[in-house]
């Protein structure tokens, strides 16, 4: 058998003889946040191409003790929202000097300390959480290591946590009057996870803008943010003779799946038998099989706005708790238009 000859690993000096400059030139040219001249950077860049040599970043974490990695924490991807999230994480993140690390599920008190020992492990420089359960104690956990932590798309009652936000209150609040000004008076609503504060908010302004149109919920069921969960609730919602004639679904990902119930399972019309609103507006929403009204989040300026707090705690510590909410906007579309009351289509 041949034996393969392993390559000897190419090291900063190396790269520094290479190019006739000094070792601590070839660390600046790899931090985005150093100071370097064009010139320098491109003669150290031509010498790491010429010899294959790739940054070390743990070595330089436990030299500098900056990572420049950033951990994500989420439940779950199956929702678009998240998806898309992470994607726009990684570019914005990528254009401040810093790699985004994603760890994913927190339902239990395994996942939590498992999740812990990975941020540990890789000695992540800050912490983004868009976890809906544990969201306390694992920041608790990373304060107690010295880790910045911002929520992102929720926030936490009781605990003084950055947080960046929609208005998930006024979201709910506008969906609620538009249902009530296109003539629909049977009206429920699909809960998310209970406990989640994007739900709490979405349903409790919903709620106060029927009231302000002088109606009520005729009809709840939780779907927990799973496209199971959902279907099992359009199900119960709307097998019934009395059932609403439109809905609020609390996130997108949800009314994708009650309306895919009430197409395929119930015979139901959109809109013309129920009309369906959801969060979120992601692009999915805009497709023809879908064409939901959803209130639109401001995804990219949440995410700007996230990437900067946390660079900026990165660099300067701060005990301030900034909560910043941001206005997203309703995107009327087919699923809850009726031409007979001049419903206006996004």
């Amino acid at each position: 058998m041949k034996r393969r000859m392993m390559k000897s690993k190419v090291t900063s000096l190396d790269v520094a003889r290479r190019a006739g400059v000094s070792q601590s030139a070839v660390s600046r040219a790899f931090n985005k946040n150093s100071s370097i001249s064009q010139a320098l950077q491109a003669k150290v860049e031509l010498a790491a191409r010429e010899l294959g040599y790739r940054p070390n970043h743990f070595a330089r974490a436990m030299i500098t003790g900056r990572s420049h990695l950033i951990g994500l924490v989420v439940a779950h991807l199956d929702n678009p929202f998240y998806s898309e999230a992470i994607q726009r994480f990684s570019r914005a993140l990528q254009t401040q000097g810093f790699q985004i690390i994603v760890f994913i599920g927190l339902s239990t008190i395994d996942d939590l300390d498992r999740v812990m020992g990975e941020i540990l492990h890789y000695q992540v420089d800050g912490v983004i959480l868009a976890s809906v359960s544990r969201t306390s104690i694992l920041a608790q956990r990373c304060a107690d290591e010295g880790i910045p932590v911002l929520l992102f798309n929720r926030d936490q009652e009781g605990q003084d946590l950055p947080a960046i936000t929609t208005d998930n209150y006024g979201g709910g609040r506008e969906i609620a009057a538009h249902l009530a000004g296109i003539a629909c008076d049977r009206i429920g609503f699909v809960a998310g996870y209970e406990g989640a504060y994007t739900h709490q908010e979405r349903e409790r302004g919903f709620r106060d803008g029927l009231a302000e149109a002088g109606l009520a919920l005729t009809a709840r069921e939780v779907g927990n943010f799973e496209y199971a969960g959902a279907r099992i609730a359009a199900l119960e919602m709307f097998a019934g003779q009395d059932r609403p004639d439109a809905v609020f679904v609390c996130n997108d990902h949800m009314a994708f799946a009650v309306m895919d119930v009430l197409r395929s399972k119930l015979g139901l019309r959109i809109p013309e038998d129920v009309c369906v609103a959801g969060f979120d507006d992601v692009p999915i929403a805009a497709w023809p099989a879908y064409d939901l009204t959803s209130y639109r989040q401001p995804i990219g300026r949440m995410i700007d706005r996230t990437v900067t707090e946390m660079v900026q705690r990165i660099e300067t510590p701060s005990d301030a708790a900034d909560k910043i909410t941001l206005k997203g906007e309703l995107i009327l579309r087919g699923s809850t238009r009726r031409d007979n009351v001049g419903s206006e289509k996004a």
